[in-house]
């Protein structure tokens, strides 16, 4: 099964010049934890819930301060034709909990996610493989 097959296909993205404010409201909207960073039509970052908590509330850091001061701006990333096993052992690997999906030619496209995984042909083998690597402390996220 390929990663088109499952990933979500709505994605909102967020300007690197939009307060972290804008960000958490906007997660608050969708319900989601994180958001892809955009600019020009290019991926530039990540930024989750817990940038937000760790980056910036816990450094006392102000509501207006820009997504780009406190964002992942190494981005992980799969592609839309990739084998979702493939891609659930690369999430277990890097420990990361979604990855934003592109195309080859290098457009923003979608998300594919643990809960995607778990809906996947491979039921919750795929997903079980990476929450059981992710949940091991370190990997590229981590707060060290």
């Amino acid at each position: 099964m390929k990663v088109s097959d499952c990933m979500s296909r709505n994605v909102s993205v967020i300007s690197p010049n939009d307060s972290i404010l804008t960000a958490a409201k906007a997660m608050k909207q969708i319900d989601a934890g994180f958001l892809p960073v955009g600019e020009q039509g290019r991926l530039v970052g990540m930024i989750t819930d817990r940038d937000i908590a760790i980056r910036a509330v816990a450094e006392g850091r102000n509501p207006h301060t820009a997504v780009r001061d406190i964002m992942s701006s190494e981005v992980l990333y799969c592609f839309d034709d990739e084998e979702i096993a493939a891609v659930a052992e690369n999430m277990a690997d890097n420990k990361v909990r979604r990855l934003p999906v592109i195309s080859r030619d290098k457009r923003l496209i979608g998300v594919i996610s643990l809960g995607d995984l778990s809906h996947s042909d491979g039921g919750g083998r795929h997903a079980g493989t990476a929450l059981g690597s992710i949940s091991e402390p370190g990997g590229k996220h981590a707060q060290q």
